[in-house]
């Protein structure tokens, strides 16, 4: 992808290609059939702090796309309001997590993750939640290409991530809106974009596209020449088309996820250098 390119690409130039069938079918002549939100709260046994996940989902056809919000952030009706609705409309919706879930739905019918699209599938075993949470940090950590002793900015703060990477000798950078302590008591950075530059790479969650801080992190990774790798439960479809555009790799975790059961799952991993779907 040119420097050009890469200068257009951004979340809002996607939409407006899915809206304009850039992408593929007609938009307007595709309906979201099952609308649904899935609320979590999490204290993995041996780790001292807890968090709490929603994520809104959107069924289309065989695909459904998903974005994380904020707990109690989607307004009544949001979800009764996406059942049922052209993906045309949601496309253009006013709630940003509306918008991704659904061209993360859109995207996933279209280029559902394959070999053929420049997925590498990954197993994630059966397991307790902590061990598969390890699992998927260890699968994360692969995709990064700088050498151990490096440090890793981690946006959006997983602790099995930052264990992980403890173990390969990285030096993980914290960073998230909430702030507060990681579990070995490391402050948390709440400026992703002022961190880049003391970092050699990035680890950043798909919540960014949720939150409008995608663009904004891809484009200063990009600037400073810092490899960006994505772990990406929302817009799990929507991140690989990046790929050469400030997006090094992506670890795309598409619904469901690895927290809902004990059963074995499967992660997909892309690089750019496999051009994946850009």
């Amino acid at each position: 992808m040119t420097t050009a390119s890469c200068d257009r690409a951004s979340l809002d130039a996607l939409l407006e290609q899915a809206l304009h069938g850039e992408l593929g079918p007609d938009p307007g002549a595709r309906r979201i059939a099952v609308a649904f939100t899935t609320t979590q709260a999490v204290r993995h046994d041996g780790r001292q702090g807890g968090y709490r996940n929603e994520v809104l989902s959107l069924r289309l056809g065989s695909a459904v796309g998903s974005c994380a919000v904020e707990p109690g952030a989607l307004p009544a009706g949001a979800v009764e309001d996406c059942a049922g609705a052209e993906v045309a409309v949601l496309l253009t919706h006013p709630l940003l997590p509306v918008r991704v879930a659904a061209l993360d739905a859109y995207l996933m019918d279209v280029t559902p993750h394959s070999p053929s699209h420049g997925a590498q599938p990954v197993g994630i075993p059966a397991g307790s939640s902590l061990e598969r949470s390890q699992a998927r940090a260890a699968a994360v950590v692969d995709l990064l290409d700088v050498p151990p002793g490096s440090s890793v900015l981690v946006v959006g703060v997983v602790n099995s991530l930052l264990a992980e990477l403890r173990s390969r000798s990285f030096i993980g950078i914290p960073c998230d809106f909430k702030g507060g302590t990681t579990e070995w008591g490391e402050p948390i950075g709440t400026d992703a974009l002022g961190s880049i530059g003391r970092c050699d790479a990035v680890l950043a969650s798909g919540m960014t596209l949720g939150n409008g801080t995608f663009d904004p992190l891809r484009r200063s990774a990009l600037d400073h020449g810092k490899p960006l790798v994505m772990f990406a439960q929302t817009g799990s479809a929507v991140l690989p088309r990046f790929l050469g555009a400030g997006v090094a790799a992506v670890c795309a975790e598409p619904y469901p996820f690895f927290w809902l059961d004990g059963g074995p799952g499967t992660v997909h991993r892309y690089r750019a250098a496999h051009g994946g779907t850009s």
